[in-house]
Parts: C-alpha cells; structure tokens; sequence
C-alpha cells in the first residue's frame, strides 16, 4: 500500500479542474496530438474529484485517461480518436445530473462514460435516456440500472448482486449464519442492502439478525445503530459504505468488544479506508471486481502497469477499473467505426457478451445476468499487503 498516493492523487486533481473545472490539461494535450480530419468521440465524464469519493474518483478518472491515451496512439493512422472531458461533480448526484446535461448538450459529448457513485450514476442514465444517449461504464450503479428497462446504460463492472453473492457465499461457507449489515443511509447503502437481501434470498441462507443505515457521517447515530447490531451478536458485519463510515464502525465496533468479521463491498475503496484505518485493517474482507493491480501474468495488468509507469500514478484497484473501462469503450468506438451514430453504437455494445480485454471478461448486454462474473475475496494485513 503506497503510503504517498493521497498527495499524488490530490494533485493530479488539480491538474484534472484545469482552469475553473473546465476542460482538464490532460484533454488539452490530447487535442493537440490528433490529425485534423480524425473522428473524435468525446467522452463525457463526471466524477468526484473532490469530497467524500474524491479519492476513488481521482483514481478511476486518471486510469481511464491511460487507456483513453494508448487507444489514441493504436488507432492514430486509422483517423479514430478519444478524447475525454472530465468534470468535478463532488460526489454529489444534483451536480453530476447538470454535468450530464452539459456534458451532452454544450459540450456535445458522444457519450456520458465513467460517472461514479450510485445516485450520480442513476443520475446520469436518466440524463441520458431523456437526450436519446449512452451512458457506459458507471462506477457503483444499483443493479435496476441493469435491467432491460435501460437499454441506454452499459455496465462493465459486475453487478452489487455479484459481489452481494460472494460475500454472503464466504460467510455461510465458514459457518457464519447470523449477518447484520451496516450501510451508509443513501443510494449506495440502499442498493447494497437490496443486493445482499437478495443473495440472501437465491442462496436460501438466514435472513439478516439486523440492519442498520446511518447518516454519511453518522455521529451519535452510528453509536446508537452500531450498539442495535452487536445486541443481535452478529458473527460477521457486512458493510456497504464509503471508507468514512466503514473506518468509524470498525473502530468502534472493535473497540466495543466485538470479535466478529467484517466483509466490505469494492466501493469503499482500498486505498482511502487504509489511509483511514492503518493498522487497524487488518483483517478485513474486501471484494474485488477487477483483478490486483499487483504484477501478474494477467495481460490488461501487464498493460496497465506499463501505462502507469510511464506516467505520474500509482497502480490501484480503481485505476485499473478505469483503464479497462476506457479501453473496452475504445473496443466498441472501433468496432462501430468512423461513421457510427448514437444507435449504430449501442447495437454494437449490446452484441459485446463475450468481450476478452486481456484475460478479464466482459458482458455489456442490458438486461443480461451474468452467473460467471469473477469477483475476487481480498484481506488486507495490519502493515497495508493484499491477501488472498
């Protein structure tokens, strides 16, 4: 765990705003590469590069541009360029939905690509539908966003259900039947708790000892729900929230007396809840929708890695999902070729069910649930190492 990437990051936000939160430099630098008469798809992006995300936002936003970078210098002959356009929404949904609007009406966007959070995401593909738009790749979105109804939105993320599954599969794996779950009192939380009430339901396993969703932030309230909780002696707490919320119930869990486990969805972000919990994450049981960062034999991380050290960033687990969600964007942009139009593009994508991008496996179909999605089990050690 890179002990340093808080300051990295931030600064690479500074750079992202450019003047007043406009077109970031990155963009700039990109414009000035492409050969006039190229195609150029904009994608348009929003994405908390500040506030309680920012740090999951920074990281998903900066991978994307190395995939969005390298598909430029593949495809510069073929007259067939990104660019992308990424503004700061602050983790909040109000913004992210006027991002949206302008991000396809002034900035004429092709797409909306990459929104992060569960509201900003719905946000987003409402924005989208309402235009006649694409929304592809959102971080975090509830799994209705998958549904048939929204032939529009374009996941290449597994589902909450996915990781919901393999979650509650370990804990009744090793014996743990009483589960409570604690979640942040928002879109995400709500969603999560859907989703783990639902793979609790599939797998035929006990119901939920208790459930308690708190205020982002939480106060006196999450005392108050974190004590409801350990009066259900739960054997493993399931924790759907930011790196924020997870780091306090932790502690105070912990320092309660509770001796239990805790299971963590991927959208808390491995990186912020360390710099929240150092040694005390120790323990901790995180999902994983894409594979580690770490070196690998694994071809999109070789790529990856190859990318990152040619730039400023640190490999991280959101950076990755980044980058391969640029680059799986690029696949279909290619694929649909120069001439493509809103509808030409999306009857690409759907056809995309079986999409390798370099050992990880992609199914962009609405509406298509896909049993076999990998969804990885990590722990972190007290000195900040990813176990398996």
């Amino acid at each position: 765990m890179n002990s340093s990437r808080r300051k990295v990051m931030t600064a690479c936000g500074a750079m992202l705003l450019g003047a007043g939160g406009g077109l970031p430099l990155s963009a700039l630098a990109q414009s000035a590469k492409i050969a006039a008469g190229a195609r150029v798809v904009l994608l348009g992006q929003s994405v908390p590069l500040t506030g309680a995300a920012s740090e999951i936002g920074l990281a998903f936003a900066a991978g994307s541009r190395l995939a969005v970078g390298d598909f430029n210098e593949r495809n510069a002959a073929s007259g067939l360029q990104l660019k992308l356009l990424q503004l700061d929404d602050g983790y909040d949904a109000a913004r992210a939905a006027a991002n949206a609007r302008t991000l396809l009406g002034a900035d004429k966007a092709d797409m909306l690509f990459g929104f992060v959070g569960t509201a900003s995401s719905a946000a987003a593909a409402t924005v989208a539908a309402q235009q006649g738009n694409l929304l592809f790749a959102p971080f975090a979105a509830a799994d209705t966003l998958r549904e048939a109804s929204h032939p529009n939105v374009f996941h290449v993320r597994p589902g909450m259900i996915d990781e919901a599954l393999k979650i509650v599969r370990q804990c009744a794996t090793v014996g743990q039947t009483r589960v409570a779950l604690v979640g942040d009192d928002d879109a995400m939380g709500r969603a999560g708790l859907a989703a783990v009430q639902q793979a609790i339901t599939e797998l035929k396993l006990p119901a939920l000892v208790a459930t308690a969703m708190v205020p982002v932030g939480g106060g006196d309230k999450l005392d108050a729900a974190l004590k409801t909780v350990q009066q259900q002696t739960p054997q493993a707490i399931v924790l759907v929230s930011l790196s924020g919320t997870t780091a306090n119930a932790i502690r105070k869990l912990r320092k309660s007396g509770y001796a239990g486990s805790f299971m963590a969805f991927s959208i808390v972000g491995i990186d912020p809840l360390y710099a929240e919990l150092g040694k005390d994450i120790g323990g901790i049981v995180i999902s994983q929708v894409v594979p580690s960062p770490r070196p690998s034999a694994i071809p999109i991380v070789k790529e990856y890695r190859a990318a990152v050290d040619t730039s400023d960033q640190t490999p991280s687990y959101e950076g990755l999902e980044g980058y391969i969600a640029a680059k799986v964007v690029g696949e279909a942009v290619r694929r649909a070729g120069r001439g493509f139009t809103t509808s030409s593009l999306q009857r690409v994508m759907t056809a995309m069910t079986d999409y390798d991008v370099g050992g990880f496996r992609v199914n962009l179909r609405p509406g298509l649930r896909d049993a076999s999605r990998n969804i990885d089990l990590i722990s972190i050690s007290a000195d900040g190492r990813v176990l398996r």
